[in-house]
């Protein structure tokens, strides 16, 4: 990666880019990625590249929703492994989550490659490469999971995910955690806590709300999930990005 200076104002894009472009050449993140990236940075540009006051509620809603959870699963793509494979193997030892990875341009080639790149950041177990089992009402790659992971889960965080595998996710009755910086993608849309966040903020916010709850008992973790207005949550995202708005 080139030096990047720590004042440089755009210093976090620049490495966040840099991620991406790495990710491509070890086959972890396919070309679309890096427009999928710009696309996503030009939404985090209009929040001020900063976590709206709801993203942080719905962070907290997130963290006791996984912690709820029966079996959580956190999906992985190829920008999701490139960019933060710390925070989400860090997330998935709080809350007690498997990972899986889940590709719209699959390969086995790539699945393996970000398997092999979530263990040396120290995952122990990564799902993904059975693929025995399909998600219904989708005919493409991302259809494809473990019967005995995202298949099997009650709660699954999406991050970055393509809208008609989020929608078909919550069609099959699951409870979804999206994080996606665009409040009207029907990724958000179909989401029962969106996140309109950057993965790099939301992941680890997320974590540190978890690790504030770890104590907390059942009914506390329900009445914050019960509490959670997702429909509020996503009016105060679109009216920060229309307006500049941002408490």
């Amino acid at each position: 990666m080139t030096e990047i200076p720590e004042d440089h104002p755009r210093s976090q894009s620049l490495r966040t880019r840099h991620r991406i472009e790495e990710g491509v050449e070890k086959g972890i993140t396919s070309k679309q990625g890096l427009i999928a990236e710009g696309r996503g940075e030009a939404f985090d540009y209009l929040l001020g590249e900063r976590t709206i006051p709801s993203a942080d509620e719905a962070a907290r809603a997130a963290a006791a929703q996984l912690l709820l959870a029966r079996h959580p699963v956190l999906s992985v793509n190829g920008n999701v492994a490139a960019l933060a494979p710390d925070e989400l193997v860090e997330l998935a030892e709080v809350v007690d989550a498997d990972l899986e990875v889940n590709l719209f341009d699959r390969t086995e080639e790539r699945v393996r490659a970000i398997a092999d790149h979530l263990r040396e950041h120290g995952a122990t177990e990564v799902k993904g490469l059975t693929a025995d089992a399909r998600i219904p009402g989708l005919s493409h790659e991302r259809a494809k999971v473990d019967a005995d992971g995202i298949y099997d889960a009650d709660v699954v965080l999406v991050p970055l995910e393509d809208g008609d595998r989020a929608a078909a996710l919550a069609e099959m009755g699951k409870t979804e955690i999206v994080v996606d910086l665009n409040p009207l993608s029907r990724s958000a849309q179909s989401a029962a806590i969106p996140i309109v966040d950057n993965l790099l903020r939301a992941i680890p916010n997320v974590t540190r709300h978890a690790r504030g709850l770890a104590d907390a008992d059942g009914e506390m973790l329900e009445e914050i999930v019960a509490s959670f207005d997702r429909e509020r949550a996503l009016e105060a995202a679109e009216r920060a990005i229309r307006t500049g708005d941002l408490d």
